[in-house]
């Protein structure tokens, strides 16, 4: 019999998801291990792997949806040796556990009490349970702006995928009789009551600002998934982890005089090491020698690790990000190097795998590519402690006792106070420190 195919759980806290791209078509036949789809978590876009053999004969979740909750069937796959034109033709039900799934297509909303004629209907929602009517996929932008204009979606020709309608078509064209702004804002109207998830979100569209509106142009953006899980983490991070810093000048001559020396030797190899590398593996190794540090808070109980997994944040498309150098204090610089660059590779591509970037004992944020001199950052739970790393430049520093120009960074630790007392804290900075500006211990 046929077999559905079901939204995944592709990590332990997903809920729902956005299917972003179908890689099949009705008709394509698939066997274990082959890409399926491009699906969007609250971390990552992620591919989906077929896992039975057989023809896909019906898509039950258009390209593009979101909101779509795990379990929710998005497919049909028919088995070797049946008949694919036999299989069940796809339901709109399919989709009704995660209504705001359909932003490119949201179901029609009931007609608003007291409204003058319910007959009338806006197109782009056309299509859905009960209607007869062509089906117009389109952005939640594209509503929006259709919405504002009085644009009847039916009457224009989608330039996206499968035809999706989306912004450029839309600021394109006509507007159309004045009586359909009218019916299109009686269905924005009702819209909140009939999509609870995007309540208050005309059309399916861009939720409407909490910020004030001074009648300065601006534009207001739909937040991602991902970026949504950031701001509460971090909104979560701020209040109630009790952060404390520490600041430490650490001078880095002798560091950038060994990558130089450990670049030539690995040239053969295509390695080239970053200092970030090296940072990564100092504070690995600094995390081992103060164990105080290599900590998590546990409300009733404090976890000690015994190797340190240093979470790198990477800044993304979708935001920012933190893939694991697992195990870095054992780990030569030079697998640190290779391994890293793969993992910001897929970091910015939106490809990591939940184990790439789930976990980790402390972080490593730099900005010193930028040019930024000191920063505090917020730390990253479960975790306890993340440092924060500026530029090196060239700066007045007493060297052997007298005056002199070295290359000097700024390095800030974030510590959480219920897990780690200020003097633990001011340990490991200073084991950081003397692990760069002694370097030959970061490859013994």
């Amino acid at each position: 019999m046929p077999i559905e195919i079901k939204m995944p759980a592709l990590s332990p806290t997903m809920e729902e998801g956005t299917l972003a791209k179908w890689l099949v078509k009705v008709g394509d036949s698939v066997k274990s291990g082959d890409i399926m789809a491009e699906i969007e978590t609250d971390k990552a876009t992620m591919e989906f792997e077929a896992v039975d053999e057989g023809t896909i004969t019906a898509i039950s979740v258009a390209e593009g949806a979101e909101g779509v909750k795990v379990g929710t069937v998005i497919a049909t796959l028919a088995e070797e040796g049946e008949d694919a034109s036999a299989a069940p033709a796809p339901s709109v039900k399919a989709v009704e556990p995660a209504p705001p799934a359909e932003s490119a297509s949201p179901p029609e909303a009931p007609a608003s009490a007291g409204a003058q004629d319910p007959a009338p209907r806006v197109p782009a929602q056309a299509g859905t349970a009960g209607s007869d009517a062509p089906r117009v996929i389109a952005s939640p932008l594209a509503k929006r702006i259709a919405a504002d204009k009085g644009i009847d979606l039916a009457t224009l020709t989608g330039s996206g995928p499968n035809g999706r309608i989306v912004k450029a078509d839309v600021e394109g064209a006509k507007a159309a009789a004045p009586a359909a702004p009218a019916a299109a804002q009686s269905e924005s109207a009702s819209a909140p009551s009939s999509i609870p998830a995007q309540a208050g979100t005309p059309g399916g569209g861009v939720p409407p600002s909490t910020l004030p509106d001074f009648g300065i142009p601006h534009s207001d953006e739909k937040l991602s998934n991902i970026r949504k899980v950031i701001a509460r983490r971090l909104t979560e991070a701020k209040r109630t982890i009790p952060h404390y810093y520490l600041t430490m000048d650490i001078r880095l001559d002798a560091l950038l005089k060994l990558r130089g020396e450990l670049n030539k030797a690995l040239e053969p190899q295509g390695i080239k090491l970053s200092v970030n590398d090296l940072l990564i593996k100092a504070l690995a190794k600094a995390l081992l020698q103060v164990p105080k540090c290599n900590v998590s808070f546990g409300g009733d109980s404090l976890r000690s690790f015994s190797r340190a997994d240093i979470s790198v944040a990477v800044a993304a498309p979708s935001g920012l990000i933190t893939p694991i150098i697992v195990d870095a204090g054992s780990k030569a610089v030079s697998a640190i190097a290779a391994e890293m660059k793969a993992l910001a590779d897929k970091a910015r591509e939106g490809k990591l795998q939940p184990a790439e970037y789930q976990g980790g004992t402390a972080s490593l944020s730099n900005l010193g590519m930028f040019g930024i001199k000191q920063f505090d950052a917020v730390i990253n739970p479960p975790q306890a402690m993340i440092m924060a790393v500026g530029a090196g430049e060239p700066r007045p520093y007493v060297v052997d006792g007298a005056l002199a120009i070295a290359s000097v960074m700024s390095a800030s630790g974030s510590f959480d106070h219920r897990a780690i007392d200020g003097a633990d804290g001011a340990a490991l900075m200073s084991a950081f420190k003397a692990l760069i500006e002694a370097p030959l211990g970061l490859v013994a």
